[in-house]
């Protein structure tokens, strides 16, 4: 078995997920599809702080690009992406819709899928084949278009309906038209999805997980089995029984990093760069960093998420960014945008002890072109964290 250096794989991993190439000076809309193609999804989550987490992998990337391009791409016509569960709820590339109908009628028999819903979609079946028929009649609709009771804490405080609705798009019987805020406008999937997609052969649970496994890695570049089945939340039998195929294959190479206590496996075709260059703020939900574990292997940044932390127990803040600089994760950034004031405000900043003496320098210049694309006229940096008084100097002094 081959023997990566720790650098090599940090270098590896961060050319995989696009983060070692220069910005177009004016990202397009194809830029916007092309990344998306390349990482193979974008998380999506309610937090809306500082922006929709599904906007950001592609700032960090592309640098201020055009939300609407990824509005066309998602929710326009021609319809280039789709939304499904694969790592937690996301937006996908239409080509990934027949790599995940196993899922889709894994929870059509109760499995994969939370507990109670599964059990309500079994006691209540005629409710939610009603449900589903008020659809094919009225066309795209939200939850709270359809009379009925609303939610009263229960479980998830969701209605009857909204429960309904959720169980039929898990089993694929329904799929977002658009959204509206960040409501999902439910429809039948022939009324949204191209119908060359649907009318391409499903493949067996076998290749789709094969062909998932492949792309984790292209997208990952060298990681462990655990971090290959998270990036589209495989089962643990999946990697087991297609990781040995896609080495016979030669599409993987497993390899031995140094300090991982577990084998990796490495992308036959992944970049192997002398060097990386990259300047990013990342997302919690961003690709490079969702997986903590490997975020601390690769990175030596231990990162955890403190929206849910009592504010008297948090330790950098509420919504808190890595800071990307060169090969190294260099520092942290509690960040909000206050749009009733146009300004994104840092409420805290942390270096790691590895940071270069250029650290507030660079994180200022990221921080302007993020407000600028967040349409914000100001940074304002509260000198809190051991980098706020030296961010807060930088800021000003551009």
């Amino acid at each position: 078995m081959d023997t990566l250096s720790l650098k090599a794989a940090r270098r590896i991993a961060i050319a995989a997920q696009g983060l070692a190439e220069p910005r177009p000076v004016a990202p397009t809309a194809r830029h916007v599809r092309r990344t998306i193609e390349r990482l193979g999804l974008l998380q999506i989550d309610s937090v809306s702080v500082l922006a929709r987490a599904h906007y950001l992998p592609l700032f960090s990337r592309l640098g201020p690009y055009d939300r609407e391009h990824l509005e066309a791409a998602a929710w326009g016509r021609p319809r280039h992406l789709f939304e499904y569960w694969a790592h937690e709820a996301s937006l996908l590339p239409l080509r990934f819709q027949p790599l995940l109908r196993w899922r889709m009628a894994a929870a059509r028999d109760g499995q994969g899928i939370y507990g109670g819903l599964a059990r309500f979609a079994a006691e209540r079946r005629p409710y939610v084949d009603q449900v589903l028929d008020e659809i094919v009649k009225r066309g795209p609709t939200i939850a709270s278009d359809l009379d009925g009771e609303k939610g009263e804490g229960g479980w998830w405080g969701w209605s009857e309906r909204k429960r309904a609705l959720e169980w039929l798009f898990w089993a694929g019987h329904l799929t977002t038209a658009t959204r509206r805020g960040f409501e999902r406008v439910y429809d039948l999937p022939e009324r949204v999805i191209p119908r060359a997609i649907l009318e391409t052969p499903t493949p067996t649970r076998a290749d789709a997980e094969r062909a998932l496994l492949l792309h984790a890695a292209e997208a990952l570049g060298v990681a462990t089995a655990g971090d290959l089945r998270d990036y589209f939340r495989q089962g643990p039998e999946a990697a087991k029984a297609r990781l040995p195929e896609l080495v016979e294959m030669g599409a993987l190479v497993p390899v031995k990093v140094e300090g991982w206590s577990q084998p990796a496996f490495l992308h036959a075709e992944a970049r192997k760069p002398r060097r990386v260059e990259a300047r990013a703020l990342l997302a919690p939900f961003d690709p490079l960093v969702w997986e903590r574990s490997r975020t601390e292997r690769l990175f030596d940044f231990h990162y955890r998420l403190e929206i849910y932390t009592p504010q008297h127990k948090r330790v950098h803040g509420y919504y808190v960014l890595p800071f990307l600089l060169g090969e190294h994760l260099v520092a942290r950034v509690d960040l909000k945008a206050d749009r009733a004031a146009g300004t994104l405000r840092v409420h805290a900043a942390h270096a790691e002890p590895h940071a270069p003496p250029h650290t507030a320098e660079a994180l200022a210049l990221e921080l302007r072109a993020m407000a600028d694309w967040l349409g914000l006229e100001r940074v304002a940096v509260t000198p809190a964290g051991d980098l706020g008084l030296a961010l807060a100097e930088a800021v000003l002094a551009r």
